[in-house]
């Protein structure tokens, strides 16, 4: 579904808050092979880091991924560009604060993805910002288990 969305809305400048091991940003880095983007992924943890890092280099899309190690509540203050898609899939009590960091950056016609909607439950401010803001349109998709969020910013 990410690399789906990434590549249906033209995305070049993708931003993930949680790297993880890289299964995510893999997926968006086959979007944007073909869309000619790159990919912004911030982690905090030092071994997920190294872990994603080699991952996407045995992929071979290392070239398409700026890594940065740190506090995302932080690190996030010196994106200055539009973001295209923003994925949220860091710690569930930060995803307001990153939400309202980040609105500003994404284009009109941008998407906001959101992890982990339903298990475990998200903030519910951050939930009454995504579904309230007339500027915003939101989905929530298979509310079964995960869940995932997702926003349109509107036009």
């Amino acid at each position: 579904m990410l690399r789906l969305l990434a590549e249906a809305t033209g995305a070049r400048n993708v931003v993930e808050l949680g790297t993880s091991n890289g299964y995510s940003g893999l997926w968006f880095s086959l979007a944007l092979s073909k869309t000619g983007g790159h990919l912004t992924t911030f982690d905090i943890d030092k071994g997920r880091f190294e872990m994603a890092r080699d991952n996407f280099r045995k992929a071979g899309v290392d070239g398409l991924v700026a890594q940065v190690l740190g506090d995302a509540h932080k690190e996030v203050a010196r994106l200055k560009d539009p973001i295209d898609l923003l994925f949220i899939d860091a710690d569930k009590q930060g995803y307001l604060d990153y939400f309202t960091k980040l609105l500003p950056l994404v284009r009109p016609g941008g998407l906001i993805v959101a992890h982990n909607m339903a298990s475990p439950p998200p903030d519910p401010a951050f939930v009454k910002a995504i579904t309230t803001n007339p500027e915003l349109e939101t989905l929530l998709v298979n509310m079964e288990s995960m869940g995932l969020g997702i926003t349109l910013k509107k036009r």
